[in-house]
């Protein structure tokens, strides 16, 4: 499998406008795609699924490390690998290149073209350029795409850059309405919410094919060297009921997978809309996403939240992180600021701050054997969000990654994981088995 990265000097380059476009149009040349994102970002992986029709997965360094990444990369079957990278091309963990994009690259090897916004500069944009080249070696930047940018301007900066830097210019992206997202408190809009969002993917797409050399953009792309290794899904053992709807929507793809590896069939349901948890579930995993945006619906369904309080109480294996760790407390407030009634499982009230909280990569740190983690063990996580609870629980010590910054978070016993932060299956702790294990054996206890 070849792999490429699209990058940028920073954020709000347009890198997922430019990597959807270009996923649609290869998939129009009937090219097999994988995509990836850099980082832990939920969204933008949902854009690229729009594109590609297929699921896009994280590659993250910090929460995987570099075997997890590779084994992301090998397990995927597909001619092209599209990586999009996260922040400016070096940003990483507290001020370093830690877990970056570009380590990303070097980790795998993997060429990466820079997208550019030339507004404002023209000469000097060359040496902000030289200076990315020069930055680290080796650089992994192959080449360079203009975004937002005028067919006149690409005429004038094009021979410039390609002389003072050494990179092709690939080609340009117009300003176009299609390419304007629009966001919220967490970046964009799902996917789901944006209803002509197919339609602005195939006109970004369409527009690319007219002004970008893609042949010469897929030329750069470098033949991976380690074998592919398939994993071996273990029987099914358990069944565990995921929660998936628009309030519940931020998964890494890989942790699904490693359920299924794990012997865990999923059971899809939705918080929203189902009046009660499947039947014959032996785990439940409510994940993050924005139930602070359907509270009163949530709340409504009043079925469902004493369902779930229920299954919680008796012990059923349940992991729940940010939004689902929202949705088990006692209330939640909307984005007005009215509190709704939820699960009741746990006894805060989480409640609107108007900022991030807790922003950023942490390690986690058990005093004692629970669901997921065993006495001592540190796992890495994530956070990223804009609510907070009264009672964030003190089960797990967390330090934050590059800073002397501690706290306590989270609710963890033998049979629940509950706190805030977000956590990768596909790192060096054997988490999903762990969560199967459990499930398995509740199934054996309840049959």
């Amino acid at each position: 499998m070849r792999r490429l990265m699209l990058s940028a000097m920073n954020s709000g380059s347009g890198k997922t406008t430019v990597a959807c476009a270009l996923l649609a149009a290869l998939k129009r040349r009937e090219i097999s795609v994988q995509s990836f994102k850099c980082g832990p970002d939920y969204i933008d992986p949902m854009f690229h699924t729009q594109a590609l029709g297929t699921p896009s997965r994280n590659l993250d360094l910090f929460l995987q490390g570099p075997e997890g990444v590779r084994r992301t990369l090998a397990c995927q079957r597909a001619d092209l690998a599209l990586l999009e990278g996260a922040m400016g091309f070096y940003d990483g963990v507290a001020g370093t290149a830690e877990s970056s994009a570009w380590q990303t690259a070097d980790t795998a090897d993997i060429p990466a073209v820079l997208v550019v916004r030339p507004a404002g500069s023209s000469l000097t944009l060359a040496a902000q350029i030289r200076g990315l080249q020069s930055f680290r070696t080796p650089s992994h930047l192959a080449g360079v795409l203009l975004n937002a940018c005028r067919p006149a301007l690409h005429t004038h900066l094009a021979p410039i850059l390609e002389r003072e830097t050494g990179l092709p210019v690939l080609g340009f992206l117009p300003p176009m309405e299609e390419a304007v997202l629009p966001s919220r408190h967490l970046g964009l809009l799902t996917a789901g919410e944006i209803t002509d969002l197919s339609a602005r993917i195939e006109a970004l797409a369409a527009q690319l094919e007219r002004t970008v050399d893609v042949p010469a953009l897929l030329a750069l792309a470098r033949a991976a060297s380690d074998p592919f290794t398939a994993p071996v899904p273990a029987p099914a053992r358990c069944r565990i009921a995921i929660a998936r709807d628009e309030a519940f929507c931020f998964f890494y793809e890989d942790n699904l997978d490693a359920l299924r590896q794990s012997g865990a069939e999923l059971v899809f349901f939705s918080p929203l809309r189902d009046r009660e948890l499947p039947s014959g579930i032996d785990g439940l995993y409510l994940a993050g996403g924005y139930p602070e945006l359907h509270a009163r619906s949530l709340s409504e369904n009043a079925a469902m939240r004493e369902s779930i309080r229920r299954a919680v109480a008796v012990g059923l294996p349940t992991v729940a992180e940010c939004g689902g760790f929202l949705y088990l407390q006692r209330t939640l407030e909307d984005d007005a600021g009215t509190p709704w009634p939820m699960a009741g499982a746990l006894a805060g009230a989480g409640f609107q701050t108007g900022r991030l909280q807790r922003f950023g990569y942490l390690t986690l740190t058990a005093d004692s054997d629970s669901l997921l983690l065993r006495r001592g063990e540190t796992v890495p996580a994530h956070e990223f969000h804009y609510w907070d609870c009264t009672e964030n629980g003190t089960a797990l010590a967390a330090q934050k990654a590059g800073r002397e910054t501690a706290w306590r978070c989270g609710f963890a016993s033998p049979t629940l994981y509950a706190a805030f932060p977000h956590l990768h299956f596909n790192g060096q702790l054997p988490l999903a088995r762990r969560f199967a294990d459990r499930a398995a054996r509740w199934r054996e206890e309840h049959i």
